[in-house]
């Protein structure tokens, strides 16, 4: 079913009760006593409505959750992770679409209606990363849906033969294309990223660069990655990840590049990393920067960490900004919904014409809700109920 009344809802915003009436899937009539005849109605007996999270920036590909517990023994910094992952996932049957399957079905049931995967494409396993994350989302048949990113997590020049990999990946349907540190993992930032945007511009495909880099070097590329997208006419389809160099730099230096991620049209997309100054979110918002949050690897040989819940990194990515105020404390949410649905090029909200994907929890404010984080008590998916109180429909 994609038509769906919810009554008595408390839509984020406004202390009313409302009802939303969705119909093939998109949000059809916002009102109050609004009529059902022959459509399923959910009483939500003023449970705070928020639109659908989206996980901005995932790798779901590398999950092992619902797997064994692996105790995390990478090398220290980004090649000892890199080595690590190449290595060790054979024996552990990486990438599996069951582990896939598993934590798909945990980002729904935390309320999860849209994600962004990064998906890894090397000369040592070619496209089953991509062929597993295919694989796992059919079998959760449009519980969520997912973009797909061919990403050269070892390496794009330094690694012959993984452009000809991209290529094939963009050409069976995946649709943006990956970098990373193309001047400090690379040490070839142009070369590097002419094959990114040629990638992109053949296959009218969008851009998401990791960019751990910080710093000056951190600057100088978001520059170089800021110019391309205005040179091709790409506003509203690069993303840089991570960009750590952003909440390092001195506050003209970071106006600076505020300014021209606006006029370029590029979004960022962030994790909250404990490792990292956090970036200056109420100065992107104030500039109409997209920012959206992402729960990067969980459960992976990257990390031990992470469960999939994107309330759960709005809180974290509050607590790194050091948000205390409700209306700071929103700014985390937004990212990890209305700001995460902008980078990934999805409407989400409440008008009509939105995607019917939808949220419901008990809590008063939205504040109250990243801070408490409760079960989610419903969630809607282009208008079909596909979770109930943390469990899958």
């Amino acid at each position: 079913m994609t038509d769906l009344l919810l009554r008595d809802a408390r839509i984020w915003g406004s202390d009313a009760l409302t009802d939303l009436l969705i119909r093939d899937g998109a949000v059809a009539a916002v009102g109050t006593d609004l009529a059902a005849d022959g459509v399923p109605v959910e009483g939500l007996g003023g449970k705070l409505l928020l639109p659908g999270f989206v996980d901005a920036h995932a790798h779901v590909d590398k999950t092992m959750w619902g797997g064994p517990w692996v105790p995390h023994d990478a090398g220290p910094g980004l090649q000892g992770k890199i080595r690590n992952g190449v290595a060790a996932r054979p024996a552990l049957g990486l990438p599996s679409a069951d582990y896939i399957t598993a934590l798909l079905r945990q980002m729904v049931v935390s309320g999860t209606t849209h994600a962004r995967s990064h998906v890894d494409v090397d000369t040592a396993m070619g496209l089953a990363a991509v062929e597993a994350v295919k694989e796992a989302v059919e079998r959760l048949e449009g519980r969520i849906t997912v973009d797909l990113v061919a990403f050269p997590q070892a390496g794009l020049l330094t690694a012959p033969g993984t452009a000809d990999l991209m290529d094939q990946a963009l050409a069976a349907g995946v649709g943006l294309v990956g970098g990373i540190d193309p001047a400090g993992l690379e040490n070839a930032p142009v070369e590097h990223l002419d094959v990114v945007f040629g990638l992109a511009g053949k296959y009218g495909a969008g851009v998401d660069i990791h960019l751990h880099d910080g710093g000056p070097l951190g600057v100088w590329q978001y520059d170089l990655i800021i110019e391309r997208a205005l040179a091709l006419g790409m506003h509203g389809r690069v993303t840089i990840s991570h960009g750590y160099a952003l909440g390092e730099v001195p506050a003209d230096v970071q106006a600076r590049v505020i300014a021209r991620l606006a006029e370029a049209g590029v979004s960022l997309a962030t994790v909250a990393p404990a490792s990292a100054p956090p970036l200056p979110l109420a100065a992107l918002r104030a500039a109409g920067v997209p920012v959206g949050a992402g729960n990067d690897g969980v459960r992976d040989l990257w990390s031990p960490y992470g469960n999939g819940d994107m309330l759960e990194r709005a809180l974290f990515l509050a607590q790194r900004s050091r948000f205390v105020r409700d209306e700071e404390i929103e700014i985390a949410l937004e990212a990890a919904t209305l700001g995460g649905a902008r980078v990934t090029g999805r409407r989400a909200g409440f008008a009509v014409g939105d995607p019917g994907d939808f949220v419901a929890v008990e809590a008063r404010t939205p504040a109250e809700a990243v801070c408490v984080r409760p079960v989610r008590s419903l969630v809607v998916k282009a208008g079909r109920v596909v979770a109930r109180e943390g469990r899958l429909v």
